[in-house]
């Protein structure tokens, strides 16, 4: 009996758009066309052809001043369709779980959706207040510690083509420093990279401070976002290293857990 994988495909243009995702998403970075096209073995027409329908789809961004591709928002969007679905819920609930007992404060555990993050578990602590991050909720990234850590895992080209004008920074209160464009933007996830974990002072809601850090995959990719987050008049700043140092640990058995790579 012949295997099914030694049979050509009965449909080569669909197999060639999965392929050409799965090598997009498996790079850190954006690719050009050629490179594309050498690494799967096609003829650079039918990969410009690709990219050209893929791009019109929001799969594919096309970063003209590069010359090169890499994932669009539609391809984020699905890769957190799965996030959000029962696997990492299931496998981050008893971690958040953990940690909020541990340190007294609330947890949840977020994913990129286009420019948002969304919420799928919220761990809350006992006599704590009760926060906007439940369940299903949907905030800017660039506002909060948790998309900040995805953020700050991507490719900087990846970044950019999320934020690609003034438009696409929003602000829900009048903060010390908003984040409004996206020169701010690159200095504060630079600062996230440098420190391994990131933070949100007020920005979602006024008084209350976030440390988050990222849930990468076994390319390296941020897959979700572990946070804590607490009454800043509560909690010293010289505790907050701790605590990240806490969430850092949560992130990255999580990153074990769906066989990824943490700490990346």
């Amino acid at each position: 009996m012949t295997s099914n994988t030694t049979r050509p495909s009965k449909v080569p243009a669909a197999e060639n758009t999965l392929r050409l995702l799965k090598l997009l998403a498996s790079r850190r970075g954006p690719m050009a066309a050629s490179t594309i096209a050498a690494s799967l073995g096609l003829p650079r027409s039918s990969v410009y052809h690709l990219l050209s329908v893929m791009e019109q789809n929001g799969f594919v961004l096309h970063l003209h001043e590069e010359q090169r591709y890499g994932l669009g928002i539609s391809a984020f969007e699905l890769s957190s369709a799965y996030s959000r679905q029962e696997p990492l819920s299931r496998l981050g609930r008893p971690l958040l779980a953990a940690l909020v007992d541990g340190i007294g404060e609330s947890a949840h555990l977020a994913v990129m959706h286009g420019r948002d993050v969304v919420y799928i578990v919220e761990e809350r602590a006992k006599n704590r207040p009760s926060l906007v991050t439940d369940v299903g909720v949907r905030l800017p990234s660039h506002l909060t510690a948790s998309g900040r850590a995805i953020l700050a895992a991507l490719p900087k080209s990846q970044v950019r083509a999320l934020y690609p004008n003034a438009a696409a920074f929003t602000a829900r209160h009048e903060t010390e420093s908003p984040i409004l464009k996206y020169s701010m933007l690159q200095a504060h996830l630079e600062q996230v990279r440098q420190r391994g974990y990131a933070t949100e002072h007020g920005e979602v809601t006024p008084g209350f401070g976030s440390v988050a850090a990222a849930v990468t995959d076994h390319v390296g990719w941020p897959t979700a976002a572990v946070a804590v987050t607490f009454l800043e008049d509560k909690v010293p700043a010289e505790q907050w290293l701790d605590l990240a140092r806490r969430v850092q640990k949560v992130a990255d058995e999580l990153s074990n857990r769906i066989h990824g790579r943490p700490g990346v």
